[in-house]
């Protein structure tokens, strides 16, 4: 459209365009057979794409979206190529599916692996590389399941959609606390392990005893007071009282 064709105030143009108005009814219709279509095929392809999506799903939600909206708003493009690439689009994910499904190193390359990000209430560094996963982010995880410090942690995995499993440490020990550096009135209202300190980069753990230097899983310096959680107390039981004879 050339630029000498736009005016303010050219209400026409602005909401209907150069098309004419009875193509605003086509519209309607057009978006109505697309997406009962796109229900359809929603349905077809799975209860996964209901679900948090994984590489290859949001790919496939990516392009749907493009193909949609094509076969709604212009008029030269007709219903059937929109519906035609739809199938295909159905064609490639079941594919990919029944490919992961039969062949591991298919399943790893399209859709990922997971990562091992914490294991015995230390981090992993190498592995949140691999995963592109930040300390802070890591933490914000752990702090939403209600978990303190590292010690609570036995294994932390990355799912290979995004999310996190996490198992906790029975009973926990000493770690590092996940809690944010900004809160400094909570940090110091932490009950410290007297007898550990905490790697903070790391969160492996040493006798406070020693001076450690640099940690020996990952050379950093930097130690802090290692966290521990207090055990609730044990309620005494009552005794049974004898039995009179």
């Amino acid at each position: 459209m050339k630029k000498e064709e736009i005016h303010f105030g050219d209400w026409h143009r602005l909401f209907i365009g150069n098309n004419p108005g009875e193509f605003l009814l086509e519209v309607a219709i057009r978006t109505i057979v697309i997406y009962l279509f796109l229900l359809l095929l929603m349905r077809f392809m799975g209860k996964r794409m209901n679900a948090q999506l994984n590489v290859v799903e949001l790919s496939v939600m990516i392009m749907l979206g493009g193909i949609v909206s094509v076969a709604m708003q212009l008029p030269d493009r007709g219903l059937l190529h929109s519906i035609m690439t739809l199938g295909c689009m159905l064609v490639l994910y079941r594919g990919i599916n029944w490919l992961a499904f039969k062949n591991q190193t298919v399943e790893r390359l399209v859709q990922g692996d997971l990562e091992q990000v914490v294991a015995d209430g230390e981090l992993d560094l190498k592995a949140m590389a691999n995963a592109r996963l930040s300390r802070e982010q890591l933490f914000a995880q752990l702090r939403k399941a209600k978990i303190q410090h590292l010690g609570q942690v036995k294994r932390v995995y990355m799912e290979a959609n995004g999310e996190f499993s996490i198992y906790q440490q029975q009973p926990p020990k000493p770690g590092l606390s996940v809690l944010p550096d900004k809160d400094t009135a909570l940090h110091f209202a932490e009950p410290a392990d007297m007898q550990q300190q905490a790697c903070e980069r790391c969160g492996h753990t040493e006798p406070t005893g020693q001076h450690p230097g640099n940690c020996s899983r990952c050379d950093s310096g930097t130690w802090t007071k290692a966290v521990q959680l207090k055990q609730p107390r044990k309620e005494a039981q009552p005794q049974p009282e004898p039995a009179l004879s």
